[in-house]
């Protein structure tokens, strides 16, 4: 399977000790919004879109998207995680010599440092691996991101190269795919 397409995407949430992995609904929202206008989630990402823009253009209803996870802790999204395909089209610096899939994520402040991002990016690599047999995904995060670049150690991801863009150092990495056969 090389597609990140519909008949990829799991057919139930994925349960992990304390969070759920799911597919978007429309109480996600207002978590939505806040991810995309907070400037401390934005810190190394660029600047956030105004709070108004998003009001007007976040649809109510949020359509199911491959490869993208809402984190769900205790009925209450909390972050996101998702799984992007890129090609030599991709705005950006991409690597698909290294890995066409890319891992991102995004955490509410309040969900730092629990352990969160850990846990949710373990179970959505673990889904990969068994959907995407020994397809590599890669990482991108600036070096100034202590808490991103210590994430992608935990992880398993190993440094490829660092390079230059949108004035800061960046990091990309690569986490070797594989299933519990190997």
């Amino acid at each position: 399977m090389t597609e990140l397409g519909p008949d990829a995407w799991p057919p139930a949430p994925i349960r992990t000790e304390r969070l759920v992995l799911r597919q978007p609904q429309a109480r996600d929202r207002t978590a939505f919004i806040e991810l995309h206008a907070s400037p401390q989630v934005h810190t190394y990402l660029g600047d956030p879109r105004p709070r108004e823009e998003l009001e007007r253009t976040v649809p109510e209803m949020s359509r199911p998207r491959p490869g993208l996870f809402v984190i769900d802790l205790d009925a209450a999204m909390i972050g996101m995680v998702k799984l992007d395909r890129h090609d030599t089209e991709s705005p950006g610096h991409v690597r698909p010599d290294v890995g066409k899939t890319e891992l991102g994520y995004l955490f509410l402040p309040q969900a730092w440092g629990h352990g969160y991002a850990t846990e949710a990016c373990t179970a959505a690599l673990d889904w990969f691996a068994h959907t995407h047999p020994r397809e590599p995904v890669v990482l991108r995060t600036q070096t100034a991101n202590k808490r991103s670049m210590h994430l992608a150690t935990r992880l398993g991801f190993t440094e490829v190269e660092r390079f230059k863009d949108y004035g800061a150092e960046q990091w990309l990495g690569v986490w070797p795919s594989i299933t519990p056969s190997d």
